[in-house]
């Protein structure tokens, strides 16, 4: 029996309103919000002046700390400038308006920088930490957008924001300013990490953990000392150095001339090449590899794990710099247990 029934065709909105779902369309407009972001951030980067160089001098001058604050969208990115601040050798936090005015502005002392972002400069919660900045004279930097604002008006430096729309398409979620409220967050972090002459060695103190503190390690870190080396000289017997490499169970062994500089290296392949009935009575430097593979302490560890890795080798003896003396050992192990990889 034929039906009546007329086919139904399924639209797959839920509703009318709601526009087809076009991957084109998408890149499209991610493609739209990214231009219009970077356009902002370019337009920053030109309206830049002296206001940059007042905030960078009252920060450089703070004998405390950098104490950042903001509400809502503001606040997520005052909160993660802070933590830049901190882990670029300025140390600096986050304290909530609202926390703020029930306690909080206690942990505000007179040594202190203040920095408080709100695009209108006008937000309500803001009002009783921008009255303890004057009440007390603390500096205090503005990021807004408004320079007739009562933050703009309160604050010892404007930093102010370009007049961009937010890239939401109705202009109502914090986007753009956002975005420029963080890269300017970042250009007063780095330049201030500049004229610290913050090293790669404070960033290594200050991120011992993960992939950043790992990346960071120096050779001299993780190297053996010359004292716990297996080491012989040229004229010493394989009988002899055979005891010392088993003792001291790096598998290899280092040679030395009469002056204790490095010469020669014997691995478990040089032993398997030159195995022969008079293996014993033979001297060391009829069996090393000459000119032996180094590496210098202050190198970083991952540098001398990637010679390693291309020279199919696993022990790296180590040279001071200045004196090109022999200081040390680096196992491929001692890297990868480390982390290096």
């Amino acid at each position: 029996m034929r039906s009546n029934v007329s086919a139904i065709t399924v639209d797959p909105r839920q509703d009318e309103n709601e526009p087809w779902s076009d991957p084109h369309d998408d890149l499209t407009e991610a493609r739209r919000v990214l231009t219009l972001e970077a356009s902002a951030l370019e337009h920053l980067s030109e309206s830049l002046d002296s206001s940059f160089e007042q905030a960078i001098s009252l920060l450089m001058q703070a004998q405390g700390r950098v104490i950042l604050s903001g509400i809502g969208k503001s606040g997520h990115i005052a909160n993660k400038i802070a933590s830049t601040f901190s882990s670029t050798g300025t140390p600096a936090f986050f304290v909530h308006p609202s926390e703020a005015s029930h306690g909080d502005l206690g942990m505000i002392t007179l040594q202190d920088v203040l920095i408080i972002l709100s695009l209108s400069g006008e937000t309500a919660e803001l009002s009783d930490t921008i009255n303890y900045a004057k009440r007390f004279n603390i500096p205090l930097i503005a990021i807004t957008h408004k320079t007739e604002s009562t933050l703009a008006k309160s604050a010892h430096t404007t930093l102010l924001l370009p007049s961009f729309p937010e890239a939401c398409p109705m202009g109502l979620a914090p986007t753009t300013s956002t975005t420029l409220m963080l890269a300017l967050g970042d250009a007063l972090a780095v330049t201030l990490l500049k004229r610290k002459g913050f090293s790669e060695k404070d960033f290594k103190n200050l991120h011992p953990g993960g992939l950043l503190g790992r990346k960071l390690l120096h050779v001299v870190d993780l190297m053996r000392l010359y004292e716990e080396l297996p080491l012989v000289f040229q004229e010493t017997l394989m009988s002899d150095a055979l005891m010392e490499m088993t003792e001291k169970g790096f598998g290899c062994i280092g040679v030395l001339d009469a002056t204790k500089k490095l010469v020669g290296i014997i691995t478990d392949g040089d032993l398997r090449r030159h195995m022969n009935p008079s293996f014993l009575s033979q001297r060391v430097e009829e069996v090393m590899t000459p000119s032996p593979k180094t590496i210098l302490a202050s190198a970083f560890a991952a540098e001398a794990l990637g010679i390693m890795n291309r020279q199919s080798i696993t022990n790296l003896f180590v040279l001071d710099e200045a004196t090109s003396e022999l200081v040390g050992l680096l196992r491929l192990h001692d890297c990868l247990r480390a982390g290096i990889a």
